[in-house]
């Protein structure tokens, strides 16, 4: 099924014409060559998706009519991934992955081990394309949200973020005994999960320490050491499988 996004904070009504923008009406007409009557699935951006039949298909615009709500796909715990600061090629990765894995936000943080470092010349392009591939995943995957991409914070920030949270779980290599399933045992409850994942070169003590200070609870993945971005992909479906929707 084609899936098209259009912003809308209310949501869209039965009936409702929708004129899509220009980058999905290039989309619709030129690549997918869609004609009226063409079956499609619209996404607000806001956790709604709806089905659509295409009722125009011109070059110079293009438009759907709304046939009615679709069952919800968004997981009933929101997930905020806070990945420390890997090379851009693997930060777009995660980015995909969290967003069909049911992710709401990823928050970069430089980390006293991030072997990248935040080009502020670059900051706006790398954040726009982060969006960008978030957007299209959450087409292919048909979720109605698309998470937000923040922009890379400092470890100091980071704490302060994660402290906001309902429930911070940080899978470090160095932890023993306690693991996700355990945590789950006493905190089903939770809906609002933080998730902090270390860069290449892993958390640092002192940086596990401080986030345990502020309540946050050190777990192991296992006898094996993962790669930076092996750990984030796994800990998200870890975290949906236990307290969400897999």
């Amino acid at each position: 099924m084609h899936r098209f996004i259009v912003r809308r904070a209310g949501g869209f009504v039965s009936g409702e014409t929708v004129e899509l923008p220009r980058e999905e009406t290039q989309h619709a007409v030129k690549v997918l060559r869609l004609r009226p009557g063409d079956a499609a699935e619209l996404i607000d951006g806001e956790g709604r998706a709806y089905a659509a039949e295409i009722a125009r298909a011109e070059r110079d615009g293009a438009s759907l009519v709304v046939k009615g709500g679709l069952p919800g796909r968004e997981p009933p715990v929101s997930v905020t991934l806070y990945m420390g600061l890997p090379k851009a090629e693997k930060l777009e990765l995660i980015a995909q992955k969290l967003t069909e894995l049911g992710g709401a936000r990823l928050v970069p943080v430089v980390m006293a081990r991030s072997v990248a470092r935040p080009d502020s010349k670059d900051a706006g392009k790398r954040r726009e394309r982060l969006e960008r591939i978030a957007l299209e995943a959450v087409k292919q995957c048909g979720r109605g949200r698309v998470p937000e991409m923040a922009a890379p914070v400092g470890w100091k920030d980071a704490l302060d973020l994660m402290a906001a949270h309902e429930l911070t779980l940080v899978p470090w290599e160095e932890a023993r005994g306690l693991r996700l399933s355990d945590v789950r045992a006493g905190t089903s409850g939770a809906r609002d999960i933080a998730l902090l994942i270390g860069p290449e070169g892993g958390i640092a003590p002192e940086e596990a320490e401080g986030a345990a200070a502020q309540g946050a609870r050190l777990v192991t993945l296992g006898p094996r050491i993962l790669r930076a971005e092996t750990a984030a992909i796994a800990s998200v479906a870890a975290v949906m499988t236990l307290w969400g929707d897999l």
